[in-house]
């Protein structure tokens, strides 16, 4: 095996077996190790590379049984013959003789990327003071419970029932965990054919509006507001109204008058964070009766309230079924699993269920019962409670930290959630001063994206500190006064 083959990586958070297993693979598939070449003895490649035979020996055991090498007695160990391997095209034609493709030009019906989103650094986490929303803290993660849960789905008993494809179906244990734990404590009761998972409660918003809404009907969500909720309606050629809303949220009064579906997130208002009050609640369903309308609640957050009685959600008050539930299981703990789940007469179930079909089946059985395990054992209700204090502590410091600045800020009153909603001086450009923080390693996000109407203020920003350790916050705040001045 030629020296440049291998390389280790010592700073790679990979471990060193799996790079010397990567690199074999590669070369072999590469066609670098042609069927029947030697792969050097275990303990010489070792002292080359300066590690421990048993990891050597352990890759080449893997590899063998995977049917990459074979062993030959007395020989050593060759690279398999039995390998198929990736079709090289053979041409025999001249440099002079290729003509260069040119891209076809598409003619796209709808333009995504076009739409405007909420957007971070990349790299936000390389910044000291990142003030950002939808992340955690991955050193409050439960690892060591999750890696547990894992392995449990890795026995041979569960892995024959998440193994196969369930052709739209979810996994049984999640849902009885979902219908049994999860909604109960936001007041629904649901039955098991009333409830489907998600890839995150973003995939049930995006499903929900595309079988709800078309041209011909009129959707009203809240302003500011969710944009890629906009986006979404936007999609699917729906008009759409944008309605105000005060210190309870969304005003159930002439504004929601002839619409077909209304949007609302009445936990923590997003990105307000203002909590719609258990009136205001009855009065939404009340006008959904009067005025015929379909309620899909986003249930942002609602287990970060730290300072008001938690209120049941619209589902749990709805008598007639007309309230679409979105929930998420990895918002506020781990956003990067994407798993939700939606919570809906099961006609509407079945309808969301066929479009998942189409779309991607169903979301990876594994991560469902993973994460069904790990609800069933009781430490996702674990988990909760030390987020729930942890930032409630950060969110009392970053109260204090802005209520004592220098700087003109108006904090939006809430009772909880992962961010504050700022508006800053009147004539503040949120994003120059993004930009100008940045520059002093402050992470903010400007809140013109959150506006849907013309002639909308610049001067809002949304701190998040579910990312951030409490003890950086007062100085991560200062610097970001420094950033304000800088700019006006």
């Amino acid at each position: 095996m030629k020296e440049f083959l291998l390389t280790l990586d010592r700073n790679s958070t990979e471990k060193l077996q799996p790079q010397i297993r990567r690199q074999i693979v590669s070369a072999i598939l590469n066609g670098s190790l042609p069927s029947g070449s030697p792969i050097p003895p275990s303990r010489k490649l070792a002292t080359k590379l300066g590690i421990a035979r048993i990891t050597v020996v352990q890759t080449y055991q893997d590899l063998i049984y995977d049917g990459y090498l074979h062993t030959k007695e007395r020989s050593g160990i060759f690279v398999s013959d039995e390998l198929t391997l990736p079709v090289k095209s053979l041409s025999h034609k001249s440099a002079a003789d290729f003509i260069v493709p040119q891209e076809p030009k598409f003619s796209f019906k709808f333009i995504p990327s076009k739409q405007e989103t909420t957007e971070k650094p990349i790299n936000w986490k390389d910044y000291p003071y990142p003030f950002v929303t939808s992340q955690v803290d991955k050193s409050l993660f439960p690892i060591t419970a999750w890696r547990d849960c894992s392995r449990q789905t890795l026995s041979l008993n569960a892995m024959a029932e998440w193994t196969e494809d369930r052709a739209g179906h979810d996994d049984p244990l999640l849902i009885n965990e979902i219908r049994t734990k999860l909604l109960p404590a936001r007041g629904i009761h649901a039955t098991e054919d009333e409830i489907m998972v998600t890839a995150g409660a973003q995939n049930g918003l995006f499903m929900l509006t595309r079988i709800l809404l078309d041209r011909s009907t009129l959707a009203g969500i809240e302003n500011p507001g969710y944009p890629d909720l906009r986006n979404m309606i936007e999609l699917t050629g729906s008009r759409t109204r944008f309605f105000k809303i005060d210190e309870q949220g969304l005003i159930p009064d002439q504004q929601l008058n002839d619409c077909d579906l209304v949007c609302v997130t009445p936990s923590h208002q997003a990105p307000t964070t203002v909590t719609m009050s258990l009136d205001r609640r009855y009065e939404l369903l009340e006008k959904a009766e009067k005025e015929n309308f379909i309620i899909i609640e986003d249930d942002y957050e609602p287990e970060l309230n730290f300072e008001c009685t938690h209120f049941p959600a619209i589902k749990a008050l709805d008598q007639t079924g007309r309230v679409m539930y979105v929930g998420s299981l990895s918002k506020s703990f781990f956003p990067g699993l994407r798993l939700g789940y939606l919570v809906a007469p099961s006609s509407v179930i079945r309808e969301v269920r066929a479009l998942r079909r189409l779309m991607h089946r169903h979301t990876p059985t594994n991560n469902q019962r993973t994460m069904a395990i790990f609800l069933a054992q009781g430490h996702h209700e674990s988990f909760r409670r030390l987020l729930h204090k942890t930032y409630k502590n950060r969110w009392l410091a970053m109260k204090q930290a802005l209520e004592k600045s220098s700087v003109d800020f108006h904090v939006q009153p809430s009772s909880g959630g992962s961010s504050f909603w700022v508006k800053g001086p009147e004539n503040l450009d949120s994003k120059k001063l993004s930009k100008s923080a940045l520059d002093l390693g402050v992470v903010i996000e400007p809140g013109a994206v959150y506006y849907f109407d013309v002639g909308a203020p610049n001067n809002h920003f949304r701190l998040g500190f579910s990312a951030i350790d409490k003890g950086v916050i007062p100085e991560g705040i200062s610097r970001l006064e420094e950033a304000v001045i800088r700019v006006l």
